[in-house]
């Protein structure tokens, strides 16, 4: 049986031993390593490689945001659930835009925190019930002229990797079905968002599903 590899940061022990027994306890989770800061986890999670990070949003000499934001410099493609005591919109936007797929409350994060990882695990976000509220104000302000984006500059192969995103499929997923790497397939989304003036993978995500049926040609209709 393959483990999920996980790395837990948090500075406050005692939450972080809550985090890893709760981990523990489930066979198909291995807890790696853990840190009590975000230089330390950072280089834990560049060291380790692990499947996923959870990481407290907040923690002394790198916060979760400058983790993830450094993990992007360096091609790091670990999945990172945060955790949070905040109900900050400002924060939340930041850390949806970096790409982070799993953002947990901590008063809850005993019992989401396993939810949220497999939930991660299956290539969907994960957001603790009671925060919910900022992703129902994020996506009131999301503009709709991201609907309009025109899909001609992508290349084809562009546009299949952006038309299996619509599909909810993984990196992972979409670099099987093109016989390509898994990196590959993040250059290909870089280049995607760079090209269409999106920042972050929900944005891209919600573009790709939101132009579905401009993605999926059919028989007597072009993309113009």
């Amino acid at each position: 049986m393959t483990r999920i590899s996980v790395v837990i940061a948090d500075d406050h022990p005692l939450f972080l031993a809550g985090v890893r027994k709760a981990l523990e306890g489930v066979p198909t989770l291995e807890v790696v390593a853990e840190a009590s800061d975000g230089a330390t986890a950072l280089a834990e999670i560049e060291t380790r490689r692990p499947d996923l990070a959870v990481l407290d949003i907040r923690m002394p000499r790198l916060s979760g945001l400058q983790v993830l934001r450094e993990m992007h410099q360096r091609n790091l493609l670990t999945d990172v659930i945060f955790l949070t005591m905040y109900d900050d919109e400002e924060t939340f936007n930041e850390a949806m835009d970096l790409g982070v797929m799993g953002y947990v409350s901590k008063e809850s994060a005993v019992n989401d925190v396993v939810a949220a990882i497999d939930t991660v695990v299956g290539g969907r976000h994960f957001i603790s019930p009671s925060l919910m509220d900022l992703m129902v104000a994020r996506r009131a302000q999301a503009t709709p002229a991201l609907r309009n984006l025109p899909l001609t500059v992508l290349s084809p192969t562009e546009r299949k990797i952006l038309k299996l995103i619509a599909e909810s499929r993984t990196s992972r997923e979409i670099a099987d079905n093109l016989c390509i790497s898994q990196r590959t397939v993040e250059n290909h989304r870089a280049h995607i968002s760079a090209k269409l003036s999106i920042h972050g993978s929900y944005s891209l995500l919600k573009f790709a599903l939101e132009n579905r049926s401009r993605l999926i040609p059919n028989k007597t209709t072009r993309e113009g």
